[in-house]
């Protein structure tokens, strides 16, 4: 049954909700990509968000399903190259929201697990959200993740249903209602900055 999950960073300055969330839905995952990686580091709060292996808990999904009610100007965006993602997290104490593409017309989020209210046992966004169905880019994992669903890249039996779930968001029109881009000029609402070299 869809349900509803709170969203909020850890000083509770932003928050939101995330409509209508099951594993029909979205997908959940854990990406090991060093990108990930790197965005967790760069918020100085990678022993939070990433698991034993460098892996960020992430549920894939229509950026429409998202609201910010509170606390908006307190979003902010990095990329790591000028060409990257556009990474989303909060200004106020650097909780990760999600990660877009960096155009408006792909209906698409990341939406970083951690970000999500969890109840008192935790059942409640396990629930809500289905098991995780994969891991993937583990080649850039530390040490080996195990399972059977674990994949040096991203599988195509995982891909279809997720380019399939963002064909029809964008026949929807969902791409036209992001809390990320603004839905007259298709621009972010905050300008990404873009990481140098170092």
């Amino acid at each position: 049954m869809p349900t509803d999950i709170a969203i909020r960073c850890s000083c509770g300055a932003v928050r939101g909700v995330a409509r209508g969330l099951s594993s029909d839905t979205g997908n959940r995952c854990i990406c090991y990509c060093d990108d990930c990686q790197a965005f967790a580091h760069f918020l100085g709060r990678a022993e939070e968000i990433l698991d034993s292996h460098g892996g960020t808990d992430i549920f894939q999904m229509s950026p429409a399903r998202l609201e910010i009610t509170g606390g908006r100007e307190r979003l902010a965006s990095m990329r790591l190259t000028p060409k990257g993602l556009i990474r989303w997290y909060t200004g106020c104490c650097r909780t990760p929201i999600g990660n877009t593409a960096a155009t408006h017309q792909l209906p698409f989020v990341g939406l970083v697990v951690f970000c999500m209210e969890r109840g008192a046992d935790d059942t409640s966004l396990e629930t809500a959200l289905g098991p995780v169905r994969a891991g993937i880019q583990a080649r850039f994992a530390v040490g080996r993740p195990t399972g059977s669903n674990v994949y040096d890249g991203a599988p195509f039996s995982m891909m279809l249903p997720i380019m399939g779930r963002l064909l029809m968001a964008r026949l929807r029109g969902e791409h036209k209602r992001s809390p990320f881009f603004n839905p007259q000029t298709g621009q972010p609402v905050v300008t990404p900055h873009v990481l140098n070299a170092d």
